[in-house]
């Protein structure tokens, strides 16, 4: 769909320069996401693994985040390996619906209800990202942090529009809940792409 450079705005990698590659399609659909124009995989052409690498190699620098739509839509294998082959470390984003391909440095789970990640990428996630729309989805999110590794990182994410009626029920239950974190859009906040 799209590559740029930018920030990191949300999540554990928060405000580190990254180039982003954000891939067409999408099979999840969330009511609230901010890149509805990347679920239909057929309004982007295909761009080869090297032009695509190419376009990285242009930013200074040395991590990228792929995101989607969903990423995991498409075979990562030879994305990651040209990656990792030019020093360039490699981070996902994913709701985890779809099969793991690829190897990477960094892998972000954020789940979306009705669509259960396979147990795979609940064992491979560093970071597990929950969106809250509401306060239910926190008990969407206890489930979730069950089935994680003990390491995996836990965050919590209130869902942009209507993020000022549910931060004050995010953060009193991080207050109760201290293996849970914050994740705010600071990109949107800073107006950051």
């Amino acid at each position: 769909m799209e590559t740029f450079y930018s920030i990191q705005g949300e999540g554990f990698h928060t405000g580190k320069a990254a180039f982003f590659i954000r891939l067409g399609g999408c099979d999840v659909g969330c009511s609230w996401c901010d890149e509805k124009d990347s679920w239909n995989a057929c309004d982007f052409p295909l761009v080869s693994v090297e032009e695509i690498t190419a376009r990285v190699l242009t930013s200074p620098c040395t991590s990228v985040v792929v995101t989607g739509g969903e990423p995991l839509l498409y075979n990562l294998d030879t994305l990651c390996k040209t990656l990792k082959s030019k020093g360039i470390q490699s981070f996902l984003e994913t709701s985890g619906r779809e099969e793991l391909s690829g190897e990477w440095d960094w892998i972000c789970l954020s789940p979306k209800r009705g669509f259960q990640p396979s147990e795979r990428l609940y064992q491979k996630a560093d970071e597990l990202k929950v969106i809250v729309q509401r306060e239910e989805d926190l008990i969407w999110a206890a489930e979730n942090a069950g089935r994680v590794r003990r390491d995996c990182l836990l965050f919590l994410q209130p869902e942009w529009s209507r993020r000022n009626e549910i931060l004050p029920v995010i953060t009193r239950y991080i207050l109760a809940h201290p293996q849970w974190m914050l994740s705010l859009q600071t990109h949107k906040y800073a107006g950051i792409p």
